[in-house]
């Protein structure tokens, strides 16, 4: 491993990288003797800036033998001006250009990034006895920014202007509007000044080629101009400008920046482990990094809807989870915190879905089995409200099999039972006497339709002694009058009883009718259409006779 850029690596982020790689690297002999250098010499680490980003040093500590392996510098490194490559590559303007980034971030990102020994280039404000000032307009270095408008200013003193001469004044060769490229000599990150020289031993060891001190606007870096023919308001796309870019045409970018980074073609080294041999893993192909990274992001989502949801910001909440599911659609922690949300809102249905879609992804899911019980039980409470009793014991049987220590769903669908066994009772017994309704009126409409056939039976029966009567008259003339007259008013008095008893029977025969059940009224009416098949047949039978 390259012992000089593990030194650089862990001077910069000071001990809590060290510990770090000395836990991922712990069988490295070159982590150890750089560990036992540091305690002994105690390497200088920067304190100007702070570090946070714990996640950059457990990925360098994790890829320690790759990042620093020789095989990086396998090829001579090719460092040429842009102004002598700018149509090797696509040169692009800053990215910040293309974004709405406010003038006080990109001041904050321009004095966190910037480093001594780093190139800068600005114009001439004022010449003082002491040195003159610059606004700076633009980097000349590795780092890129869009600085122009944040106004910032750098002063160039007196004994770092080089003197062409034993008795003439530095200052002299300066004037007011000059175009100035120089090396940054002191960073104050606190009170964001600035301090600048033009001696060439300031500049790095890559940089040593760069001329410094007056440049013309054609030694301007090439992404400068590019910013400046945009304007302040792009209309264009970042990929549009690209395409636009002669170099980005080159058939030969690859092999120019894979030489331009001192990378080989042949041997290139990469950060993945599975690339490093032949037999790829799963894990490194593209679709399941694509899904790791597609997880990743789905679960920020979820955060920010769970905070939503703290706060009350439902609907936020929402666009949230389903924002994460069209992310990634197997997403467990959006599924379960979506159907809890549905949950809250009373949509029952909605939340059991999202619920066992979850448990499918995942069956061991704590909250997923939770919630998913207790809106079980919940949608059983309003089945039961419904009298969909059926269905109410399948959701309390549901939960009792995901859970059956579950006591809610127990006593919920032992209720349950004791109230559909009660409710069976209640409708036997009702049959039962519906039933006991049916076989008495049966019974009365049977002895109405034996009254009225009697009935029948007694009008025929006088109505043929009336007849007999008036021919008995007729010819006996023995008999008195005062005879004739009692004896047709006693037929008189007999027809009219035999008429009021079958008024009073059509009645009763009419309000039995029309308190019958409909079954019950065919069965009579067939037993009517039977009897009356009987009389006529019996009447045949005497005319015959």
């Amino acid at each position: 491993m390259n012992k000089d850029l593990i030194r650089q690596s862990v001077g910069y982020h000071g001990p809590a990288l060290l510990s770090l790689l000395k836990s991922e690297q712990y069988e490295n002999p070159d982590i150890q003797s750089i560990s036992t250098e540091f305690l002994k010499t105690a390497i200088h680490h920067r304190k100007d800036r702070r570090i946070d980003n714990i996640a950059i040093q457990q990925f360098v500590a994790r890829k320690a033998d790759l990042l620093f392996a020789p095989s990086w510098k396998s090829v001579a490194r090719t460092d040429l001006n842009d102004e002598d490559t700018e149509d090797y590559y696509a040169i692009m303007p800053p990215i910040e250009q293309l974004m709405e980034v406010s003038s006080d971030d990109k001041r904050q990102y321009f004095f966190r990034d910037i480093e001594r020994g780093d190139v800068v280039i600005g114009r001439v404000t004022s010449i003082r006895d002491f040195g003159f000032f610059v606004i700076l307009i633009s980097l000349g270095g590795d780092l890129v920014r869009d600085i122009e408008s944040l106004e910032i200013t750098a002063l160039c003193p007196l004994r770092d202007v080089p003197s062409h001469g034993k008795h003439e004044d530095p200052m002299s060769y300066f004037q007011v509007g000059d175009l100035i490229r120089a090396a940054l000599k002191d960073v104050d990150r606190y009170h964001e000044r600035l301090a600048i020289t033009l001696h060439p031993s300031a500049l790095p060891t890559h940089l040593s080629h760069w001329k410094l001190g007056v440049i013309s606007r054609e030694d301007l870096p090439t992404y400068y101009r590019r910013l400046s023919t945009l304007g302040n308001h792009v209309a264009e796309t970042y990929d549009t400008i690209l395409h636009q870019t002669l170099g980005f045409a080159n058939p030969s970018t690859v092999e120019y920046l894979l030489g331009k980074l001192g990378i080989s073609e042949i041997e290139s080294p990469s950060l993945m482990r599975g690339l490093q041999s032949k037999n790829f893993r799963g894990d490194d192909y593209a679709a399941a990094l694509r899904k790791r990274q597609s997880a990743s992001w789905a679960l920020k989502c979820v955060k920010t809807g769970v905070d939503h949801f703290k706060a009350g910001r439902h609907v936020d909440a929402m666009n949230e989870y389903n924002k994460a599911l069209e992310i990634d659609s197997n997403n467990v922690e959006a599924l379960v915190a979506r159907g809890a949300l549905y949950a809250t809102k009373g949509s029952l249905n909605k939340a059991i879905s999202d619920f066992d879609m979850a448990l499918e992804t995942c069956p061991t899911h704590r909250n997923a089995k939770k919630y998913l019980c207790q809106t079980l039980v919940e949608r059983g409470g309003q089945l039961e409200e419904e009298e969909m009793l059926a269905n109410a014991e399948n959701c309390y049987k549901k939960a009792l099999k995901l859970d059956q220590t579950f006591g809610e769903a127990e006593e919920a669908l032992q209720k349950l039972r004791k109230h559909m066994q009660k409710s069976i009772e209640k409708k036997e017994k009702e049959i039962r006497e519906e039933k006991k309704v049916e076989v008495s009126s049966a019974e009365k409409l049977r002895k109405l339709l034996k009254e009225e056939k009697r009935m029948k039976k007694r009008r025929k029966r006088s109505t043929s002694s009336s007849s007999n009567n008036s021919s008995e008259s007729s010819w006996s003339t023995s008999s008195s009058s005062p005879e004739r007259f009692r004896k047709h008013r006693s037929t008189k008095k007999r027809r009219r009883k035999c008429s009021d008893s079958s008024r009073s029977l059509k009645r009763h025969l009419r309000k039995a009718v029309k308190n019958m059940p409909q079954n019950l009224l065919e069965i009579f009416n067939q037993i009517a259409e039977f009897e009356k098949g009987k009389e006529h047949s019996g009447k045949c039978k005497q005319k015959n006779k």
